[in-house]
């Protein structure tokens, strides 16, 4: 369970960080009528935030970590007086449901169906390792392909995309707004995170992109999982570089080469200045690649796992 150990990895983190460093924040970008993104600034804070407002009432998209609860609620409060009517967590990892537990007694929490399996079988990630999940921390409601919210004259639909970064993802579509908050099928300018043990897959990430491309245009504003807000060319250019790197190593894998001799052959060499990261290193996007394109974490024509 590698790569739950690299989720838990950037909890901790987030943990020290709230210990060591006061002047963390949320930066609030208004990217439509009544909609946000909110982002972490002076330091890691987990996933980007979305967020509608209006007088129908509030949705929130994701709920960062425990240790920033304070400031994400500020910057709520910043925004508007009214309670969260309701929280759709795109996906199960902690930096975008730390705080379900503090939530969910007053809102009502929305995901994919396989996110809640998740939680109620592995319970949930906090700073010091997995626990059983409290019956606040789980959704009360749960869809299996789409679900539409009639909000605030901004229809905002969650839409679920199979085998990507997990095999619980959704992206939520504000059609109207021409605004997408894709969770963590998208890391913009980042080497992206594709958690095999929990479901996700290569190809699945990929389908789940071009998805998105599909529904988008060049005054689409994405906002990511992780990174500043994008659009329709910086999600392309994603996709092109996870193809590439795909390809680049099926080649070595057709070839009978080993993990170790791959990443001594740093094949993605190319592609390190512009998307290696802390979390996803360039040896660590070459390792997940391999794993994924393995046999072992194979997906069968793109089916659900069963939970």
């Amino acid at each position: 369970m590698k790569n739950i150990t690299w989720v838990l990895g950037l909890l901790i983190s987030g943990l020290t960080l709230a210990k060591e460093e006061p002047k963390v924040s949320f930066a609030t970008t208004q990217v439509g009528d009544g909609i946000y993104m909110l982002q972490g600034e002076g330091g890691f804070t987990g996933g980007n935030l979305g967020l509608l407002v209006g007088d129908d009432g509030v949705v929130l998209i994701d709920d960062s970590m425990p240790p920033f609860m304070d400031i994400m609620t500020q910057a709520i409060k910043e925004l508007t007086d009214q309670s969260i009517d309701f929280l759709i967590n795109t996906h199960v990892h902690g930096d975008h449901t730390g705080n379900n537990t503090a939530m969910g007694g007053h809102t009502h929490i929305v995901a994919h169906d396989n996110l809640r399996a998740h939680m109620v079988k592995n319970g949930i990630q906090t700073g010091e390792g997995m626990i059983p999940a409290p019956k606040d921390a789980l959704p009360v409601l749960t869809f299996s392909d789409q679900m539409t919210f009639h909000f605030n004259g901004q229809p905002a639909t969650a839409i679920h995309v199979p085998h990507a970064h997990t095999d619980g993802d959704a992206f939520i579509h504000f059609n109207k707004a021409n605004v997408i908050h894709t969770g963590d099928v998208f890391f913009n300018g980042l080497f992206p995170f594709i958690d095999l043990d929990s479901g996700g897959s290569v190809d699945g990430y990929i389908h789940a992109q071009m998805k998105i491309i599909s529904m988008s245009d060049d005054d689409t504003k994405i906002i990511p999982g992780h990174g500043p807000l994008g659009n329709k060319k910086d999600l392309q250019a994603a996709v092109d570089m996870l193809i590439d790197a795909k390809s680049i190593i099926a080649k070595h894998i057709e070839k009978g080469d080993s993990l170790e001799t791959i990443l001594e052959a740093n094949p993605l060499q190319k592609y390190h200045d512009d998307w290696n990261w802390g979390f996803i290193t360039t040896e660590r996007m070459t390792q997940q690649l391999f794993n994924g394109l393995s046999k072992t974490h194979s997906h069968q024509d793109g089916k659900e796992h069963s939970h």
